[in-house]
């Protein structure tokens, strides 16, 4: 059954500001500043006087120090070119049964976003991938794409089934998305990295496309901790299905917790270290928290910061 995203929950975004990290490149005048520099409303530094050139722009008072003319060089004031990445694989649709799923939390995560982007004017797209690239939309900043973005977010918001039993294939996704986003720009992705423990470098390799392309790359690791990282389940038999093959498992939690616990940890730690490492904002999620403070509160640090 399709849902609809709540708008309301939405609405205490509005106000907030996403400040880029690294200069981003953009036409309509916004907060951000830009790669390109122009005689507008940000002093940026000052450079000599060129022979022939407009004299409005020379520094009469550095001149009078100095005997040498300069002009001012301006940077101009832009706005954010976001791209929202989402994981739509399987096991995004975890817990079937909770009081909201991995994929859902990503999508209320994502809609705020585009919320806040939406009130200061700037551009934004989605990309939403499980063992390919199902979905990437340019960065707009247009009140109809706006509602675009939502209806197709809102189009996923579906309870799980077997149809949804799709694989992750994060790094090739991540490339297509390195190639088909062209203007550096800040990309957000939401996913579980649930992928295959033995490409942990070539998943990196994907992200550093990214880096490469001049994006800055903020990546929220959206768990279930209670299960997928504590495994704190009861004692008692269970039959497992891997939401993404179908694959069922029968075991004893209290059997092998202690290898699971820390062979899940090893793997997502070792993600989280590369990233810091390559420059890469990792915030881990916990779906169990709600995701509004989440949001709030890394924003507003980020705000503080930037």
């Amino acid at each position: 059954m399709e849902k609809s995203i709540d708008r309301l929950k939405l609405a205490q975004f509005g106000n907030l500001e996403i400040l880029a990290k690294q200069v981003v490149e953009g036409f309509i005048t916004g907060m951000h500043k830009s790669p390109f520099h122009g005689f507008s409303v940000e002093f940026a530094e000052h450079r000599l006087y060129n022979k022939g050139e407009s004299t409005r722009h020379i520094d009469w008072k550095l001149y009078a120090r100095s005997e040498k003319l300069f002009t001012k060089k301006y940077e101009e004031e832009t706005n954010l070119r976001c791209q929202i990445v989402v994981d739509c694989s399987g096991s995004m649709y975890f817990p079937k049964d909770g009081d909201i799923t991995k994929f859902e939390y990503s999508i209320y995560a994502g809609a705020s976003l585009i919320e806040m982007l939406k009130k200061q004017r700037d551009a934004v797209g989605i990309s939403l991938f499980a063992d390919k690239l199902e979905l990437h939309t340019p960065a707009k900043s247009s009140f109809a794409h706006h509602r675009y973005l939502y209806s197709e977010l809102e189009k996923r918001l579906i309870n799980y089934s077997e149809d949804l039993q799709k694989d992750t294939n994060a790094i090739q996704a991540i490339h297509d998305i390195a190639e088909l986003s062209h203007r550096r720009s800040l990309v957000i992705i939401f996913s579980d990295l649930l992928d295959d423990p033995d490409r942990v470098d070539d998943l990196m390799n994907a992200i550093q496309h990214l880096k490469h392309n001049k994006h800055e790359v903020i990546m929220f690791h959206i768990v279930d901790k209670k299960s997928e990282v504590d495994f704190d389940l009861e004692n008692r038999p269970y039959t497992l299905i891997d939401m993404e093959t179908g694959e069922k498992l029968k075991l004893q939690p209290a059997e092998i917790k202690e290898n699971y616990v820390k062979s899940i940890d090893n793997y997502f730690q070792s993600i989280k270290r590369k990233c810091i490492n390559y420059g890469i904002d990792f915030m881990p999620v916990d779906i169990n928290k709600g995701y509004d403070q989440v949001l709030l509160q890394y924003l507003i640090k980020r705000q503080k910061l930037y």
